[in-house]
């Protein structure tokens, strides 16, 4: 029997995996590799045929991949809840975030604002529509290309204040945390596995996102910034 398992999976939960598969592989002895890639890339090769034993990607992208017949409909399991942070270059000025008002402010006084593709910029694009600053704003926003952490952006100073998971901020150098959303504008996302359609190990696949779903994968989770789904 083939002991190793493929999996796909967008940047924000790539370290977590990094660190669950470890585990799993120290426990059961079956080897996991997950890659990591921009998440809209990564619904692309999947929606493409492209081989891998589980997929892990937002509960949205997932839903369509059930749809498409590219992961097994009964296989999707909720993993984690993730929320959105808020960044500054390291030494920069830190402006106020404390409330919805005081965020508004500060992403208009930005001379720059940065966000992600996916679920999270999506929802963040509407969050200034429903605050009516999305005209305001559009000049100076500036989407990271899949595959790039906005966190990457402000540290070199591309963008000035930053959107993004807080799992992909907070391990950033160069860069300031000053929190996650304020309350009324959270902006949280669910993360998601399944077994893709073209694996020829379903029942190993289904395996390993019963642990990745465990408690005993909970303080990881935690650890990189989430919590258990």
């Amino acid at each position: 029997m083939n002991t190793r398992l493929s999996g796909i999976s967008s940047m924000a939960t790539r370290l977590l995996l990094a660190d669950l598969a470890a585990g799993y592989r120290e426990h059961n002895g079956i080897d996991v590799g997950f890659e990591s890639v921009g998440g809209v890339d990564a619904a692309r090769r999947v929606q493409a045929g492209e081989a891998f034993d589980v997929v892990v990607l937002a509960a949205d992208a997932i839903a369509k991949l059930i749809a498409s017949g590219q992961v097994v409909a009964d296989s999707r399991t909720d993993l984690v809840r993730s929320t959105v942070a808020i960044a500054v270059r390291d030494g920069d000025r830190r402006p106020d975030i404390a409330s919805g008002e005081a965020l508004e402010h500060a992403v208009l006084a930005a001379r720059t604002v940065g966000y992600s593709t996916g679920p999270s910029g999506t929802a963040l694009l509407k969050l200034f529509e429903r605050w009516g600053i999305a005209d305001s704003v559009r000049s100076h926003i500036v989407q990271a290309p899949p595959g790039v952490a906005v966190g990457q952006l402000v540290a070199e100073g591309t963008v000035e204040l930053g959107f993004q998971q807080l799992s992909e901020m907070m391990n950033q150098p160069g860069i300031a945390l000053l929190g996650t959303m304020p309350p009324g504008c959270e902006i949280v996302t669910t993360f998601s596995g399944g077994i893709c359609a073209r694996s020829a190990q379903a029942a190993a696949a289904r395996e390993l996102l019963a642990y990745l779903q465990s408690p005993a994968a909970a303080d990881a989770k935690r650890r990189h910034g989430m919590e258990p789904a």
